[in-house]
């Protein structure tokens, strides 16, 4: 029997008995769990909580801070953290916290922000230190916990940690993520359906394995056979304006946003260089380049799509993962995760048969399943977000999941009765971006998950200086945002 198995009859097992007496928080120290070591269990006294790396500190009221490691395979050193607000201002309820990249830290600053909203939290490193990836090579239990058993086997301890804290589990559980976090939030939900009743997945990286051969494909078209930039970050913000300019009124408004970027017919020739070469013109290579990037990765062998391009209005930002770095990112899938050699030559992949050797060598590493009866029938709620103009997830690959879900279903409204997806014009990866970006997406999963009011509309908001400057309405996808009139198509609307 899996450790997770054994914390699920626990768990179930638990709840049919009596309310349990409360412990104190240093008491949750001598608390037992299988494959769970409580290291610690202290009051955290109320203040400013300063978080390192942090800019400004955070006020937080008095909480009890359990520091636990899970040990779900012999190799597995998965550190959680649970925060639970103490003196009676615990809301009842539970907020596990996503991670991002490949991160092997805790997300405080997160946990810090759900203690202040009255939530117990919880958060993991997901078994290693570090961004990088060298944490695999040789170590395959690693890589499991990553890519999806240290957020549920943290999730399953933090109830019982609770339950035993107060004497009750927790009301209600909710998940939040974005990127790597948005792709445990879809791995949770399609994974263990029984972890929460909530969950927010924002920009998921779900797809990994071909998210990164997007990576290799895109930094392969911006760099010369040297190595060397094909563009400056000058003429990708070019880009992005020349894109704006040319299909921002597809809404019928002139606000300097792109809608829905698949209607964007933009071509980078339109900033051809009339002879010579400069930041503010592209050459014909530089264009081709750019091209290849909007069109995605294609298997050269047969022309089929292997994962969609990066979207117009984005170019702005494809400095960080697809222009500046020395050599594709990631490239740790291959060097450590899957060929163990941390010398392999990314020049030698093959599009078709080394693709196909690495997904069948690591298939749970990517969140993909359409197939999320099990969280539906639970009466579990779903609320994914993108940015149009995300540089780091392609938005075109969030819409594609949510689609293939609902042809799964039967259509959209089948869908909409438990998920629900809202594309932000303007917004990066997570936030960010040229146009209305803020909203609160807790706030909307509590009420639809616990007054049944399913979100119609979503109102983001542009915040500069500590003022709101503007406001826009959207509808749940396939509804059209527009600035100044919301016009929602029927949820009866049959995805492509």
């Amino acid at each position: 029997m899996t450790w997770h198995r054994v914390v699920s009859v626990c768990v179930l097992m638990s709840a049919a008995r009596a309310v349990f007496a409360a412990a104190s928080c240093p008491d949750l120290a001598a608390l037992t769990i299988p494959g769970v070591t409580i290291q610690s269990a202290q009051v955290v006294a109320a203040g400013d909580l300063t978080l390192p790396g942090a800019q400004r500190p955070l006020a937080v009221g008095e909480f009890c801070r359990v520091v636990g490691l899970a040990a779900p395979s012999s190799d597995s050193d998965i550190k959680f953290e649970v925060w639970i607000p103490t003196h009676g201002s615990w809301n009842g309820k539970l907020l596990g916290t996503g991670n991002g990249g490949f991160s092997g830290a805790i997300g405080k600053s997160a946990m810090a922000d759900a203690v202040a909203r009255g939530y117990a939290t919880t958060g993991t490193d997901t078994g290693h230190v570090g961004d990088q990836m060298e944490f695999g090579r040789g170590h395959p239990e690693k890589i499991v916990d990553w890519a999806y058993r240290a957020v549920h086997v943290t999730s399953q301890a933090a109830r019982l940690i609770l339950r035993d804290f107060s004497g009750r589990f927790p009301a209600h559980s909710y998940f939040q993520g974005c990127s790597t976090g948005g792709q445990q939030a879809l791995s949770e939900a399609q994974r263990f359906p029984e972890d929460y009743d909530g969950i927010i997945a924002g920009a998921p990286g779900y797809d990994r394995i071909r998210l990164i051969v997007g990576f290799l494909w895109s930094w392969k078209a911006l760099h010369d056979a040297n190595g060397e930039p094909l563009l400056t970050r000058t003429q990708l913000s070019q880009l992005t304006r020349a894109a704006v300019a040319r299909c921002d009124g597809a809404d019928g408004l002139k606000d300097g946003l792109i809608d829905d970027p698949r209607r964007c017919d933009f071509d980078p020739a339109a900033l051809a260089c009339g002879s010579g070469s400069s930041d503010s013109c592209l050459t014909q290579e530089q264009i081709a380049a750019v091209r290849k990037v909007y069109a995605g990765a294609t298997n050269p062998h047969t022309g089929a799509q292997l994962f969609p391009g990066w979207a117009r209005g984005s170019e702005a930002g494809w400095g960080t993962y697809l222009l500046d770095p020395k050599e594709p990112v990631r490239l740790g899938l291959f060097r450590d995760f899957v060929f163990g050699d941390p010398s392999w030559d990314w020049r030698t992949f093959d599009w078709d048969q080394d693709l196909r050797f690495v997904e069948a060598q690591v298939p749970y590493l990517s969140a993909v399943s359409p197939d999320l009866e099990g969280f539906r029938s639970r009466g579990g709620k779903l609320v994914m977000y993108t940015g149009w103009a995300d540089p780091v997830v392609p938005p075109q690959d969030v819409v594609a999941y949510y689609e293939t879900v609902a042809r799964g279903i039967g259509g959209f409204r089948q869908t909409q009765a438990f998920f629900r997806f809202f594309a932000v014009p303007g917004m990066g990866h997570c936030g960010g971006g040229s146009g209305p970006n803020l909203f609160d997406p807790l706030a909307t999963l509590e009420a639809w998950v616990e007054h049944g009011q399913a979100p119609e509309r979503l109102t983001v908001k542009q915040v500069v200086e500590g003022n709101v400057t503007r406001t826009r309405a959207l509808c749940p996808y396939p509804g059209v945002a527009a600035a100044r009139k919301v016009k929602c198509v029927s949820a009866s609307a049959q995805p492509r």
